[in-house]
């Protein structure tokens, strides 16, 4: 028994979070070409996105890098970046748009503020829990033909809205177009100076 319980610690950790209660994808809500949504950070900021062939932009900076991270308050793995996250957005803050999405759970801004931003330092901007939420979650998964369920965290990085490819930690693929479960900064900081050097 000791021996499943360290495999399971292990996955969570290493693999990331998963939905527990879920064993099927939900429907999809997909946003289509032309559409913008604005979404409303847990801080009440703002920022708005539309949606282009294949990918995403960011409406009025369209040249900016963007990194979605579908997280939840509840992973460890999400807690346990955040604070790298934060010092990443900084470092980048003209280069980079960094969006939190929480998607698996249903909490309120002041529990995402209180439970996950002010304990990890994550003042980058997380979106407040909405169906937009889900809307782009389902758009990024459909674009980059990923079909398992999400485990947490689940990053894309975009740039002048096409899926960038990035680093396999786990099975070192090539045309890996996200990042799942915990990653250290380190790579996606190497993969941002890349996609940086070929603008």
């Amino acid at each position: 028994m000791k021996y499943i319980s360290v495999i399971l610690t292990a996955m969570l950790f290493f693999g990331g979070c998963t939905d527990k209660e879920k064993d099927v994808l939900p429907k999809s809500n997909e946003l289509a070409v032309g559409d913008k949504i604005e979404l409303t950070s847990v801080h009440g900021a703002k920022l708005t996105f539309k949606r282009v062939e294949g990918g995403i932009v960011q409406d009025g900076k369209e040249d900016n890098i963007i990194i979605f991270d579908i997280f939840g308050t509840f992973c460890e793995p999400c807690k346990k970046e955040a604070p790298a996250l934060m010092n990443l957005q900084l470092k980048y803050l003209d280069k980079i748009t960094l969006v939190g999405l929480s998607y698996f759970e249903d909490v309120d801004e002041k529990y995402i503020i209180e439970n996950f931003s002010k304990p990890y330092n994550a003042h980058y901007f997380i979106a407040k829990n909405s169906d937009k939420n889900k809307a782009l979650a389902d758009t990024i998964t459909k674009d980059i033909k990923y079909q398992n369920l999400i485990s947490l965290p689940f990053k894309v990085v975009l740039k002048d809205g096409k899926y960038q490819n990035v680093t396999d930690i786990w099975e070192n693929k090539d045309g890996v177009k996200y990042y799942i479960g915990g990653i250290g900064t380190d790579v996606i900081e190497k993969d941002l100076q890349s996609i940086l050097e070929t603008e």
